[in-house]
């Protein structure tokens, strides 16, 4: 009998060191994916493949990394909302600019694509903290532009990005009109549990009951779930409920705690949306969607009435 809870104890232990281990070698390479397999860090295609009107942006993050985006615009006196899009974890935005070239038509808007540090050609290597201030950097440029209507810049992010966009949001409620999540997860420390299942018994967010006792080895948390609950703007909650990366109880979950304290929240489901390609599955009803959510809560005029309101108050 004493053997055999030596035995289990050693197992226990065993598993304790092995997650211990992966945690600390590979979780950088789980969260953030600069480079698919089979392809290079460098941009496959451009948006002038497309034909779209863009502009190649160069930043500086607040400690000094050099980043670059495209903002892509619909026409070039285009004043209608400003997307600031944030991607997925995996690839670069070049990946993602087929979803984007439908967004303008669809949304008649303008969008800023950022490359997080460590992607396509941004220098520097990926963390949270790091990728923080490549968003904000990005929304500073972006809300002090004198080519758009600044005040309605709206964040959108899916997957990685809305953890990013919620953080942004937070942040700035004077520069951010609006925040569109999509297939987001409740923090990475619940997302460990999902892609390594025996860690979920030693890691957690604030709502696992396990004891926890590895999550001090967690760098990049992106612990969504305690942010947007702290977000003041309307959220728009866009949930593929065929996501094979995240479970759609984290958007639920992360509506939930929002709802809670911001009554304009709108959560929209797509039964057969997956992890990414919610865009393309949810055909009309997806674009319908968004748009009707912009027309409410980014409405046109805005900046002419904040102007006239400083001219009133001087």
């Amino acid at each position: 009998m004493v053997s055999y809870v030596n035995a289990l104890l050693y197992g226990v232990g065993g598993l304790v060191v092995a997650g211990m281990a992966l945690l600390v070698a590979l979780q950088e390479r789980l969260v953030y994916v600069p480079v698919l397999p089979g392809l290079t860090k460098s941009y496959q295609i451009t948006p002038a493949r497309l034909r779209l009107t863009y502009e190649d942006v160069w930043l500086r993050s607040p400690d000094d990394v050099r980043l670059h985006a495209w903002f892509i615009k619909l026409f070039p006196d285009c004043r209608g909302p400003s997307l600031l899009f944030f991607q997925e974890n995996a690839g670069n935005i070049a990946h993602r600019l087929e979803m984007v070239r439908i967004m303008l038509q669809k949304l008649q808007c303008n969008v800023f694509m950022l490359s997080y540090r460590g992607y396509g050609a941004s220098d520097g290597f990926p963390s949270q903290h790091g990728i923080i201030k490549d968003a904000q950097a990005a929304l500073d440029h972006l809300s002090e532009r004198t080519d758009i209507d600044t005040s309605r810049i709206v964040v959108f992010g899916r997957s990685l990005g809305g953890a990013v966009g919620s953080v942004v949001a937070k942040n700035n409620p004077d520069k951010v009109a609006a925040l569109i999540v999509e297939n987001t997860f409740t923090s990475i420390l619940d997302m460990a549990g999902v892609l390594l299942p025996f860690l979920k018994y030693f890691i957690g967010g604030s709502g696992c009951k396990g004891p926890k006792i590895l999550n001090f080895l967690v760098r990049s948390p992106w612990s969504t779930i305690d942010v947007i609950g702290e977000v003041k703007q309307p959220i728009l909650f866009l949930s593929g409920l065929q996501d094979e990366m995240i479970p759609p109880v984290h958007m639920q979950m992360l509506y939930a705690k929002a709802a809670a304290h911001n009554r304009q929240c709108v959560f929209v489901e797509f039964p057969n949306g997956m992890h990414m390609d919610t865009w393309l599955s949810g055909g009309d009803q997806y674009w319908r969607t968004i748009k009707e959510f912009l027309k409410e809560h980014v409405r046109e005029g805005r900046d002419d009435e904040s102007s006239k309101t400083d001219v009133v108050a001087k």
